[in-house]
């Protein structure tokens, strides 16, 4: 059977798990990142760079899956409308904004290194905030 709407039948989904407000945007903003990093490195054109990049790319990818759980617990337990942080979620989209920071900024490192001006070690270092900041939303969500 042909699915019809996919694109449409996901919103909907993650706006029951995640509610319209921050949680939500906490998590798009992570999934943006995520694309961006992933469409800067297609412009690399050195093979073995490419490779580590996306390599990088993928543990971030993998990610994603503990960031939807992250919001959809915190919108279970701490409901949000709006974009203010509910008390006693502070801790919980602090490290989520910053993970969705730190992922800006290693796309922007990747960009660097696709032009020549920067290494892949910046990218992994880079990316390691990204997962430290995820490291501190879990360990604030218990």
């Amino acid at each position: 059977m042909m699915k019809f709407f996919p694109r449409r039948r996901r919103a909907r989904r993650l706006e029951r798990e995640l509610g319209k407000g921050l949680w939500r945007q906490a998590h798009d903003r992570y999934v943006r990142g995520l694309d961006r990093y992933h469409q800067v490195i297609e412009g690399v054109e050195d093979d073995e760079t490419y490779s580590q990049l996306v390599v990088i790319g993928d543990e971030l990818a993998d990610q994603l899956d503990t960031v939807h759980e992250l919001c959809r617990q915190a919108e279970s337990s701490h409901p949000s409308q709006g974009l203010q942080v509910p008390g006693g979620a502070t801790k919980l989209h602090s490290s989520l904004s910053r993970a969705a920071n730190h992922l800006a900024t290693t796309a922007e490192a990747a960009a660097m290194v696709r032009l020549g001006h920067g290494e892949t070690v910046a990218v992994r270092r880079r990316a390691d905030q990204v997962r430290a900041a995820l490291q501190d939303a879990q360990d604030s969500a218990v």
